[in-house]
């Protein structure tokens, strides 16, 4: 049910009603609306324990969402025509009445194909790949040494619920799982798929491991070099430039950590393939991808999100059985999975504090406050997703015939 708390304004653009129309259908928790001349609305159940606000500034951040769905939300928020006093509740809130919202978060048909047709112009073939890692990674290193910990892990960490655990140990600990998961021992050759700042090759090469990692990010492997030479480890952990596609040789085992999501569908059975053929007789892999839940892949795959437009251009989740599926294709046999979604949570939480502390000097170095806005957004959309199970993140083993 719908209560208005003050009278509404006297005229509402005839988009501004349809997404007023829509929010009257919320049935789970409640949205408090604040109109641009100051009305206040409630929609939903007063008395339900899930609750957020929304405060619309400029009538036409409505009809950019009924346009463009959540890709028209974070435009309009990015422009500062909708706020809100906290994002993850309002995007749970969302999620959870996806039935009532369905064109607040997909968008109108014109607009789902437009992006659709944007995010197939980015494929991720060797040079559309480090078109696509360059938009997100590249954008400076002393960028992201401002919010991430000091082992430079842009992945989950892995808390096991002890949230008490700093996100250094937290990342550790993700680290150390791999690694004897695998059971990897001194002297093991291991090949990382990308290997981001260096973080796993630093820990696996203190306890004897040899790694070979490789990025397509040259911010990334200038960090990686620098850290390793610094521990004197570069005889163990030897990074570089390079396409998974072009590797060669075999190895006792292979880690990847978060890549998988850049990959794209259609190069999924090239990338197991990879793995199939770089590993010794018996090696294993451990695999570790953000995935979406297995009733909403069809359409995610048949459309693009936010972050595929404005975050990770080229990206592409794969639901569990559909990995699986892929692993088994080409040779490798899943062993177990480990799954940690709501650690992602926690690690997205923690990642957005430190980015909110750092701001001025993020602000110093040329980010403007719509770039800011979006990062928040950024953190807040996964962060929902996490918490209400649309996404998870899972490390697979996996095993050559």
């Amino acid at each position: 049910m719908t209560h208005i708390l003050t009278n509404p304004a006297s005229s509402v653009p005839a988009g501004a009603r349809l997404f007023l129309s829509l929010l009257g259908k919320l049935r789970h928790g409640h949205l408090e609306l604040i109109t641009p001349d100051g009305t206040r609305m409630l929609f939903g159940d007063a008395h339900s324990g899930s609750h957020a606000v929304l405060q619309i500034h400029d009538w036409r951040g409505c009809q950019r969402m009924l346009q463009a769905g959540d890709i028209g939300f974070a435009e309009a928020y990015g422009a500062g025509w909708i706020s809100t006093p906290e994002l993850t509740p309002l995007l749970r809130l969302a999620l959870r009445n996806e039935d009532a919202l369905d064109q607040v978060l997909f968008g109108g048909v014109l607009a789902r194909c437009w992006y659709r047709l944007r995010h197939w112009l980015r494929p991720n073939t060797r040079k559309g790949s480090q078109r696509n890692i360059h938009a997100h990674y590249d954008i400076g290193n002393d960028f992201y040494r401002l919010w991430l910990d000091d082992s430079w892990t842009y992945s989950s960490a892995l808390f096991d619920g002890n949230y008490s655990l700093t996100l250094r140990e937290a990342q550790r600990r993700k680290y150390q799982r791999i690694i004897d998961t695998l059971q990897l021992q001194p002297g093991d050759r291991v090949l990382e798929i990308g290997c981001g700042w260096g973080g796993f090759a630093e820990q696996a090469a203190l306890q004897g491991i040899h790694v070979h990692g490789v990025t397509i990010s040259p911010s990334q492997l200038a960090i990686a070099r620098q850290r390793l030479q610094a521990l004197g480890l570069q005889e163990r952990a030897q990074v570089e430039l390079c396409d998974y596609r072009d590797l060669q040789g075999s190895y006792d085992a292979i880690v990847s950590i978060e890549m998988f999501e850049a990959v794209g569908e259609q190069y999924w059975p090239e990338y197991f393939r990879t793995l199939q053929a770089r590993l010794k007789p018996g090696g294993q892999a451990l695999v570790q991808s953000i995935t979406i839940a297995a009733q909403h892949f069809d359409r995610y795959r048949s459309s693009t999100d936010f972050i595929q437009e404005y975050i990770f251009p080229g990206g592409m989740l794969p639901s569990v059985e559909r990995f699986e599926q892929g692993a088994r294709r080409a040779g490798l046999q899943p062993q177990g999975r480990h799954a940690f979604g709501r650690d992602y949570a926690e690690t997205l939480r923690r990642w957005d504090q430190q980015c909110r502390a750092t701001r001025p000097q993020i602000v110093e170095q040329g980010f403007d406050e719509g770039f800011l806005r979006i990062w928040h957004l950024y953190f807040a959309y996964c962060e929902a997703a996490f918490d209400e199970g649309r996404t998870d993140v899972v490390q697979f083993h996996l095993r050559k015939d």
